[in-house]
């Protein structure tokens, strides 16, 4: 029987170790798409509790919390500290097999220095250890302690990025830099709360937004802004790919009625995003961006949870939508017309696999290698067998060398073992091939080819 959660952790043979502990556990972390709050970084905050830092934000936690019992007070209601922790603590051992299990007790020994189960009888204890560590560990320096070279954040294009520019300024190590996320200004379906985000938009450009070509104006004007700000990636979170045919009459029609407050029918809104995500693609190739596209998360679902706690409650789910056809249609628009920029596109459901695995297939260039990239298991696909399958389906129809590796997607500054966990995972995928004669033992290569998923394909994508 082998010890839990020992130094070999997830690593089934000698290749497999040797892989990870050689090659891939010393690189540094280049995470590009987390939902870290920048002001945090800018003011190197001091968190005051675990709960503050582990369990604010975390709807993943939520989730399990609330399917184990635990009344919403004492999951994001006004409950306590301590007592919120007390009832994560008392749900973890109910976690097993879910990720959250491995998660929990990776953070709890990096940075902790835990190896304690957590639960219901060692909640107390692990407390009051974790809060004496935490007094050490402001942000940036649980940044340095993992090794973390560049992340960027997701920012809104009204954001004034005042945060990004105090980071730079303060001669932190780590390169911050923000993404641009303009999901909400292709909201229209709620013309009220759309209406009242354009004004703000508005604002933020010093622009009056009367018609679609000047929200395309004002837009434009933000992208500029961001790329002046070191932005180099755009970020897109997407039911579905919208590859809907449009022309500009359409477009300003649809548009007038928006503003003057009318729902518009689902063609309408079909068109707005194809063509709003057109043209902001246009300007992410002519700026020599990268975009990522998160798509196939059915939000929102529970109402009551939805009004009380707001977006990202933990009450999404994954959909179902038809994906192959528009995603197609979609890039090749961009393609023909020479301004299909870096592109990575991330899947939510497993049974689309193997469709993002060719899809980026179809529009490789030939100059740039992994172009276009089939991104790391996401979301509900974010764990072992996840990772496993989405490294399994790109190798078979792609060039799993040339895969840019892990992003935690996270909004905690302790979700930086989850680059440790990716890491063991793609070693022991390798080592095993190796240990049944499937690869050959070129440890020199393959050590290689670890290290460059790890860090050093992200770093030469970015331009980092």
């Amino acid at each position: 029987m082998k010890p839990f959660l020992n130094e070999d952790f997830l690593l089934q043979s000698p290749t497999a170790q040797q892989l990870y502990h050689e090659y891939a556990a010393a690189m540094p972390i280049i995470d590009y798409h987390n939902h870290l709050p920048p002001a945090e970084i800018a003011a190197n905050k001091q968190f005051k509790n675990i709960t503050e830092i582990w369990l604010k934000g975390d709807h993943y936690k939520w989730r399990a919390m609330r399917s184990n019992g635990v009344d919403e007070n004492n999951i994001t209601g006004n409950a306590d500290d301590y007592t919120k922790f007390k009832v994560w603590a008392a749900t973890v051992p109910y976690t097993m097999r879910n990720p959250l299990y491995h998660w929990t007790h990776l953070e709890l020994r990096n940075p902790f220095g835990i190896t304690t189960l957590l639960n219901e009888s060692s909640a107390e204890q692990i407390y009051h250890q974790c809060n004496e560590k935490l007094a050490d560990l402001p942000v940036h320096a649980l940044l340095n302690y993992f090794s973390v070279e560049t992340l960027c954040t997701t920012d809104d294009p009204c954001d004034d990025l005042r945060y990004h520019l105090q980071i730079k300024q303060s001669g932190v190590k780590v390169k911050v830099l923000p993404a641009f996320r303009p999901d909400k200004a292709m909201a229209v379906e709620d013309p009220k709360t759309y209406n009242s985000y354009i004004d703000t938009l508005a604002a933020a450009a010093n622009v009056t937004i009367g018609s679609y070509r000047h929200l395309l104006d004002a837009l434009k004007k933000r992208h500029n802004f961001f790329h002046d700000a070191g932005c180099r990636i755009s970020d897109h979170g997407l039911e579905t790919m919208y590859a809907d045919d449009f022309t500009l009459a359409q477009l300003e029609d649809s548009f007038s009625r928006i503003r003057s407050g009318k729902t518009p029918e689902a063609h309408e809104v079909h068109r707005f995003k194809s063509a709003t995500l057109h043209f902001i693609c246009q300007w992410n190739a002519e700026k020599q961006w990268t975009q990522q596209f998160h798509i196939g998360a059915l939000r929102n679902n529970n109402t009551r949870l939805l009004q009380r706690i707001g977006a990202d409650a933990g009450v999404d789910s994954i959909g179902d939508w038809s994906i192959a056809q528009p995603m197609s249609a979609f890039f090749n628009r961009l393609d023909k017309e020479n301004k299909l920029a870096k592109t990575i596109i991330y899947n939510n459901n497993p049974a689309h696999n193997a469709i993002y695995a060719t899809m980026i297939g179809n529009f490789q260039d030939g100059i740039t290698p992994g172009k276009l990239q089939f991104g790391a298991g996401w979301w509900f696909l974010d764990q072992k067998d996840g990772m496993e399958e989405q490294m399994n389906v790109l190798s078979n129809m792609g060039l799993l060398s040339r895969f840019i590796g892990m992003t935690t997607d996270s909004r905690s500054f302790l979700s930086w073992p989850r680059h440790e966990y990716f890491r063991r995972i793609l070693c022991n995928l390798i080592g095993n091939d190796v240990e049944n004669g499937l690869l050959p033992h070129d440890i020199a290569w393959l050590g290689k080819m670890v290290q460059n998923i790890s860090y050093y394909n992200a770093k030469q994508y970015f331009n980092l």
